[in-house]
């Protein structure tokens, strides 16, 4: 297997869309990374989940509409089947309603095919160490539909009241965007106390993700901004 400059064996990816010249671009701007392989492509959702249940990738890049699954119902299988792999999804289009769906379906990026290749790569490397990646404009749009998170800041609180003091630190660093071994680093943590901390934290405030944990530390004014 190829590694990348420093060592670590690639990140594997399976592909999904239905266009094949779309899926040719992602496949050529990911390779154009020694560090991400391309392991297998699908034209629908229900051969997405195939390949990724046979191949257990890190990641799955998925566009939201699909034939037969679309991407959204498959990410949501993807989560239930092999919890393991972080999904993406990939879409033209912005609307808020496949945001939060996205979102409410595990998937722990967004991303969008006309944005800037860099952001597909960044992506890809976020969700494959345990982050969360959006494309800044859907960023900005989260951050917009979060203009009324002064409403809900009482329930947030009520919700994160029962975290120790440590996993609030946690959750706020979630919510800044840190990865696993960037709070470990800040807190002076081995990353596996992070990954146990962010698993009981998960529980405790019945998410799903990173992306909504962050969402909830926002909310709760855990995080400055």
């Amino acid at each position: 297997m190829d590694t990348d400059t420093t060592g670590a064996p690639p990140i594997r990816v399976v592909l999904a869309d239905d266009e094949a010249m779309i899926r040719a671009g992602v496949r050529a701007i990911l390779a154009s990374d020694p560090g991400i392989e391309v392991v297998a492509e699908a034209g629908d959702g229900h051969a997405a989940v195939e390949l990724v249940r046979a191949h257990r990738p890190r990641v799955a890049l998925l566009d939201i509409r699909m034939p037969r699954l679309d991407g959204l119902a498959a990410a949501a299988e993807i989560r239930r089947v092999v919890p393991d792999t972080a999904t993406i999804m990939l879409t033209t289009f912005g609307e808020d309603d496949h945001v939060a769906r996205a979102l409410g379906h595990g998937a722990s990026g967004f991303l969008l095919k006309a944005g800037d290749p860099r952001e597909l790569i960044a992506g890809v490397h976020a969700v494959a160490d345990g982050g969360a990646y959006l494309s800044p404009r859907v960023a900005r749009r989260v951050i917009e539909l979060g203009a009324g998170r002064l409403a809900r800041r009482p329930a947030a609180r009520d919700r994160t009241a029962g975290l120790t003091e440590r996993e609030r630190e946690v959750l706020a660093l979630v919510g800044a965007g840190l990865s696993n071994a960037e709070i470990a680093r800040r807190l002076h943590l081995v990353e596996g106390t992070v990954k146990s901390y962010l698993t009981s934290i998960f529980t405790r405030l019945d998410v799903c993700n990173r992306v909504q944990a962050a969402i909830l530390a926002y909310e709760a004014g855990l995080v400055d901004g």
